[in-house]
């Protein structure tokens, strides 16, 4: 019985001894009968040929279980040269670097995108806003709405207005991945906002244009974005305003849930900017600000819905307390604490 354990462990051995065996039963079957037969009552000896043969069959089944089964392994498909995808979204409140763009309000968006396998990538996206045309021309006890600011006086003129209702987004660049978890992303973008400025007074056209660069590692990324424009957003003398945004996607296991976490900081060139500032004792840093977020996404149905809180720390008025910088022409301030409810899907 030793042996037989012995022979199931090790292929080798067993067959060896299995071929002595049946060479010396060969053997015994050539003797004269009775001729080297054993005494009868010689257990240990009449128990060989079962043995041998419940040994065979042991052979036989771990040729079967010890041996696996060759198997190809299913082609991988090869990455196609290019993808092409388009997205659509509605959001209870659209908020950008922890800035509400629709007053609280809600807003319909979407965007294509085309990348190719070397990670050059293409996109165009929309939205509704309202932010530009929401701003205060007048002060803050006497608020005007900036679509129509003649009431104020010099530098606005009368009977002429302003109207910007959409972004409209163009980017461009390459992003990969390398070393596994870590991935990065080079690009640049233009926020453009088509519309009617009449009357730009001391504001200026929105349009802005940013280069960025970005640096991510598993579900945490790091992103620097410089505006390359004469203008940022509309404001005056505010070339080279910059963005820094650390951001986390956290995935909960396999649950389709990501924990979402934001820090960012937008800096703007301290520039006197007298034609909107004035003698209020403000300038333009008046505009930098640190944002945060928290949030989450669950992706079910092929859809992701999310909900966030954002919060910046955005500052009213100048010292003044009359001349404003983000307190819009309804008295709310567009930064501060913000929530946003949105459903979304790819194509």
């Amino acid at each position: 019985m030793q042996s037989i354990r012995f022979w199931k462990k090790s292929y080798f051995c067993v067959s060896i001894l299995l071929g002595t065996l049946l060479l010396a039963a060969g053997a015994s079957a050539s003797q004269p009968v009775g001729t080297g037969v054993p005494p009868e009552g010689d257990s240990s000896v009449q128990s060989a040929g079962p043995e041998v043969s419940l040994t065979a069959s042991g052979v036989a089944q771990a040729q079967v279980l010890d041996v696996p089964e060759h198997k190809e392994a299913p082609p991988v498909a090869p990455k196609p040269e290019y993808t092409f995808t388009w997205n659509i979204a509605i959001t209870s409140n659209y908020v950008f670097r922890g800035l509400t763009q629709t007053d609280g309000k809600p807003a319909i968006q979407g965007g294509f995108d085309f990348t190719h396998r070397s990670g050059f990538y293409l996109g165009t996206w929309m939205s509704n806003i309202s932010w530009y045309t929401d701003q205060n021309a007048g002060t803050a006890s006497a608020p005007v709405a900036f679509s129509s600011p003649g009431s104020v006086g010099a530098p606005y003129v009368p009977f002429r207005s302003n109207s910007a209702h959409l972004e409209w987004d163009f980017y461009s660049g390459c992003k990969n991945t390398f070393a596994t978890d870590w991935s990065y992303d080079l690009g640049i973008i233009e926020y453009y906002y088509p519309g009617v400025y009449e009357n730009k007074g001391a504001y200026r056209q929105p349009n802005t244009t940013e280069v960025y660069a970005a640096l991510g590692y598993k579900w945490l990324s790091l992103k620097y974005s410089k505006a390359i424009s004469t203008y940022t957003f509309g404001g005056n003398e505010s070339k080279g305003a910059s963005y820094v945004d650390l951001s986390a996607a956290i995935p909960i296991q396999d649950t389709g849930l990501k924990i979402l976490a934001h820090v960012g900081h937008q800096q703007y060139p301290g520039h006197a900017n007298t034609a909107y500032w004035g003698a209020s004792g403000g300038d333009n840093s008046y505009f930098t600000y640190s944002d945060y977020k928290l949030g989450l996404t669950l992706d079910k149905w092929g859809c992701t819905f999310g909900a966030a809180y954002t919060y910046a720390d955005t500052k009213y008025t100048a010292p003044d307390n009359e001349c404003t910088a983000y307190q819009n022409a309804f008295g709310r301030n567009i930064g501060r604490g913000q929530v946003a409810v949105t459903i979304s899907k790819t194509f």
